[in-house]
Parts: C-alpha cells; sequence; structure tokens
C-alpha cells in the first residue's frame, strides 16, 4: 500500500470512529464484583490506570460527553468496574436494542493512601475480571505522560500477560509536557514494553484538555474490536 493510500485508510477509519462515537453512548451498571458483571452480549475495550492519570477525562473526552465518567472525590477509593453501552438503541416500547460494544472504566490504582484491604480488593477484582472475561478485547493502560511507568503499572503489566489479555498503552495530559520531552517518554515507554507478551507496540499520546490523540484513539478502540 502507497502512503498516500495508507493515509486515506487512516483518515477513512478516523471519520468512521467518529461516527460511531457521536451516536448513543449510556452508562450500564457498576459491578463491585463478578455477580454484578452485565451479561457477555458485546465485545469490551477497558481502560486502567493509576489514581489520578486522568481516566475519567479521558473516557469523556473520548465520547465527547462532559459527564459520561465522573471522577472521584477521593481517588483510589472507586473499586468497581463501570460499564458503559456503544450503540444501543431504544425502541418503541422501551426495548433496547444490543450494543455496538462496551466500554469499562476499571478502578484506578496505585493511590497511596488506599487501605491494603482495599489494594487487595482491587487485585481479586480486576485480576478475576480479566481472566473470566472472554469477550474483553483489549485493555488501555493509561499512563501519565509526565510521569512515565511506575512499578504499579508494571504490576497491571504482569497481569495483562499472564491473563493473555492484549493492552496498549496511552499517554494522558501530553499537552504537560514539551515535545521533545514527550518523545522521549514514548521512546522509553515503546522499549520497556517491547518483550512483554500481550502489549501492542504503539502508543498512543493524548491529551483530554486540548483533544490531541482523541481521534486516534478513538480508531484505536474500534480496532481492537477487529
Amino acid at each position: 500500500m502507497t502512503e498516500g493510500a495508507e493515509d486515506h485508510d487512516a483518515a477513512a477509519r478516523i471519520e468512521e470512529a467518529r461516527r460511531i462515537f457521536a451516536g448513543p453512548i449510556a452508562f450500564l451498571k457498576s459491578a463491585p464484583d463478578l455477580r454484578f458483571l452485565p451479561d457477555p452480549v458485546a465485545l469490551e475495550v477497558a481502560f486502567a490506570g493509576r489514581s489520578n492519570v486522568g481516566k475519567s477525562s479521558l473516557i469523556n473526552a473520548l465520547t465527547n460527553r462532559n459527564g459520561l465518567a465522573r471522577t472521584s472525590n477521593t481517588p483510589g477509593r472507586t473499586q468497581e468496574l463501570n460499564f458503559f453501552d456503544v450503540g444501543a438503541v431504544e425502541l418503541q416500547g422501551g426495548e433496547v436494542t444490543p450494543p455496538l460494544f462496551r466500554l469499562v472504566d476499571m478502578p484506578g490504582y496505585g493511590y497511596a493512601k488506599a487501605p491494603k484491604d482495599m489494594i487487595r480488593q482491587w487485585r481479586f477484582l480486576v485480576n478475576d475480571y480479566l481472566r473470566g472475561r472472554a469477550v474483553l478485547k483489549r485493555a488501555l493502560v493509561l499512563i501519565d505522560s509526565r510521569h512515565g511507568i511506575k512499578d504499579v503499572d508494571e504490576t497491571l503489566f504482569d497481569m495483562l500477560d499472564n491473563a493473555a489479555v492484549s493492552y496498549r498503552v496511552v499517554l494522558t495530559k501530553a499537552d504537560k509536557v514539551k515535545a521533545s520531552e514527550l518523545q522521549a517518554v514514548m521512546d522509553k515507554t515503546a522499549s520497556q514494553i517491547r518483550k512483554r507478551p500481550a502489549a501492542h507496540p504503539e502508543i498512543i499520546a493524548t491529551s483530554a484538555e486540548k483533544g490531541m490523540g482523541i481521534p486516534e484513539l478513538r480508531a484505536a478502540v474500534i480496532e481492537a474490536l477487529g
């Protein structure tokens, strides 16, 4: 494929993703443990990241909705999986069509003041979800551009690798660092994940505040669904 054809193909994927995310998106439910998971009627893409990495802001920017994902007043305290239906349409009579796919907001991790039993609860919930959810197609792991990969992120990478769940690193708050610093973080991050078996080799740099990388991230979500 020529460079021009590749650019056209990429633009078409971005436009298709924009159209899908411009459609109906709604909060479905929260699941504090596996008993409350929704029926696996649609493929899922999950978002994971340290507390304060900007996960809720990124999900809101991705869906172009201000209050879809709500930030917790106490970082590290929300220990639930939050599910959002994308593309489900309510028909006459109140019946709702199955969603095209689902976004899953996973509980934040790595908050220093979180009690040990809460950290243990997070590990059990996330590990059980990753290992037992056949419809989960990919996890997007959010990393703060200003700080890079931390030990707690490596712990999640290990869990994803062991569960054989494909994941892709997404850098957040890319507008907060200089372009040269951002490239250095991207290069270092790529080097750190290169030998990990379940990691996608390409990294996306984003800014929820400036809209940077959001169209590409939407396209990446659609691409992950296969």
